[in-house]
């Protein structure tokens, strides 16, 4: 087989763009040809481990992943409504499409579906469905008829959860080709000294860990709230960066629990595992659909951290942390509940170490880089 994954953007930042990583060189590493294709802004750059391996042609840039896979990147003219705008990756896709056994989409990226739809090829496509267009109701509006046909082109329809592909409203009728396929992961790894380091800076205290995107979906005003039911011994630590930071320092202010929340900004790629590691259980307050699995709830899982999760509506996200196993599942925006279920967790050390345990057999038992690429294969292979 030669697979081209199609999407979204490099350098990688979001979940869909690490799955497509992923993918592309799990497929590759098994001796699979794979190749991703995505937009690059020039003022993005390249990560800066990645640039002894770049070599620029006059189509693309392109980045070598060993014998079997690259990252072929071509020019954005600009990024609006989360959407790179590359009409180059329309001409690279129309020119090399017929190289390839597979191409497998991954939505929601309207380039993509563009690209494809120009190409002229003719051959076997497989559409990833992270998510519904929710928030960019006037692009939906132009690029629904798009998106209906490529759902009638795709081969196979592959979701991140069960929960996903069920519920999206455009998926009703074609649930006869739909399937899943739960992102996976390489686990996180932590030196307990590191983790040791982290917890001698907050002596004597429970640490809650949450990381994200400072946006209104991630609900970390909620998490914000439900810090003022917990006892001083509590520690709230929020990563990432955001337009809602200063907001939510001045309601950490208003709330008046500085003692027990702390906001950390941008914390480096190298630093996460320490505190994954450094935490007693992780948090994920979010509260709409937009989060559809939560990829930074398995790699808590993979250190052994319960979590706490919420029951969003048609969402994968509580599929991910199964209730009374791995963690607890309690209603979005709702303070009062998300504390209880972190003091649930965090105050009995025989109810703690359950659902340690817990965490740990479920990110092995779903939630694999090696299952990932193992169930994708299956896919491609009609044996799902």
């Amino acid at each position: 087989m030669r697979i081209l994954q199609v999407g979204k953007f490099y350098p990688i930042r979001g979940g869909v763009e690490k799955v497509m990583w992923d993918l592309t060189l799990g497929l590759a590493e098994r001796g699979i040809s794979c190749d991703m294709l995505c937009a690059v802004l020039p003022k993005d750059g390249v990560d800066e481990e990645h640039q002894s391996l770049i070599v620029e042609t006059k189509e693309a840039m392109e980045l070598s992943l060993g014998p079997y896979g690259r990252v072929i990147g071509v020019r954005a003219i600009t990024k609006k409504a989360g959407t790179m705008l590359s009409p180059a990756m329309i001409v690279w896709l129309r020119n090399h499409a017929k190289e390839y056994d597979i191409i497998h989409i991954h939505h929601p990226d309207p380039m993509a579906a563009v690209a494809l739809r120009f190409s002229g090829y003719q051959g076997r496509v497989f559409l990833h469905w992270h998510s519904d267009i929710l928030r960019q109701k006037f692009l939906l509006a132009f690029y629904k008829p798009l998106q209906n046909w490529l759902i009638r082109r795709a081969e196979r329809i592959i979701g991140t959860t069960p929960v996903y592909i069920r519920e999206s409203p455009y998926l009703t009728r074609v649930q006869e080709k739909a399937t899943y396929v739960p992102i996976g992961i390489q686990p996180v790894i932590y030196t307990p000294w590191d983790a040791e380091e982290v917890r001698a800076r907050y002596p004597g205290r429970k640490i809650v860990f949450a990381l994200g995107r400072l946006v209104p979906y991630k609900g970390f005003g909620t998490l914000i709230e439900a810090a003022q039911r917990l006892d001083p011994e509590y520690l709230v630590l929020i990563g990432g960066m955001g337009p809602l930071m200063d907001e939510l320092k001045q309601q950490i202010v208003t709330l008046g629990v500085q003692d027990r929340v702390q906001m950390l900004g941008f914390i480096p790629v190298p630093d996460l595992p320490a505190l994954f590691g450094a935490c007693d259980v992780y948090v994920m307050s979010s509260n709409q659909k937009t989060e559809a699995f939560g990829i930074v709830q398995i790699e808590a899982m993979s250190c052994g951290k319960p979590v706490v999760a919420t029951r969003i509506p048609h969402s994968g996200v509580s599929w991910v942390n199964k209730d009374g196993t791995s963690g607890l599942n309690v209603p979005p925006d709702d303070p009062k509940n998300l504390a209880f279920a972190i003091k649930r967790i965090c105050d009995n050390e025989e109810t703690y170490q359950k659902f340690a345990t817990g965490a740990m057999e479920r990110y092995e038992e779903l939630f694999t880089s090696r299952q990932m690429i193992d169930k994708i294969i299956n896919v491609y292979e009609n044996k799902d």
